[in-house]
């Protein structure tokens, strides 16, 4: 009996035991619960890959993601300009942060978040008003004040730019919303070149 888990190289794939037929036009169906698992949206880009024993590997292609040495950069000056911790995430994940909160990094973003940024708003909210939603799937009990605006590239959102707060006397404003605005608009045309 074959294992669960093959190896190779570095790659650690798990057998489904799904079978999906290639249709005339050279379509495969992803099935519903691994989209799911996975976190693969409709229009979600897929980068694939092939390898010498002829297998085919697909994988959620993050175009911020690819940027990861200059989006940290970018959330370092973002931290000192603004003298908030700076988030900057893909669709699916955090990729980077200063000023704090380094334990997010990587971690998956909340389902709100996930919302809020298909719904392209800027946001400005402290924990105790409507609207207020969690950056990962963990609640993040010390910060209290944020502002998220997403990254736009090519009429797709790729991704957000956030700051966030765990000082309780200060609240997020207009200074705020605009810088991550301009964030997140800056990197959105870097992504487009």
């Amino acid at each position: 009996m074959e294992s669960d888990w093959k190896t190779g190289g570095h790659l650690y794939m798990k057998a489904t035991g799904i079978v999906r037929r290639i249709d005339d036009l050279g379509r495969i169906v992803i099935p519903k619960e691994i989209r799911r698992t996975l976190r693969i949206r409709e229009s979600d880009p897929l980068e694939i890959f092939t390898d010498r024993e002829g297998e085919i590997i697909l994988k959620k292609y993050s175009p911020i993601g690819e940027m990861n040495t200059f989006a940290r950069q970018y959330a370092e000056s973002l931290c000192q300009v603004s003298g908030h911790v700076a988030v900057i995430t893909d669709r699916d994940q955090i990729i980077a942060v200063s000023g704090g909160f380094k334990t997010i990094l990587g971690k998956d973003l909340s389902r709100e978040l996930e919302d809020k940024l298909e719904h392209r708003e800027t946001l400005v909210a402290s924990r105790n008003e409507k609207g207020f939603i969690p950056l990962i799937q963990e609640d993040m009990e010390e910060f209290c004040s944020e502002v998220i605006s997403p990254i736009i590239c090519e009429g797709d959102v790729i991704g957000a730019v956030i700051l966030i707060t765990a000082n309780e006397r200060v609240r997020m404003g207009e200074v705020e919303r605009k810088l991550v605005q301009s964030a997140s608009g800056f990197l959105g045309k870097q992504m487009d070149q």
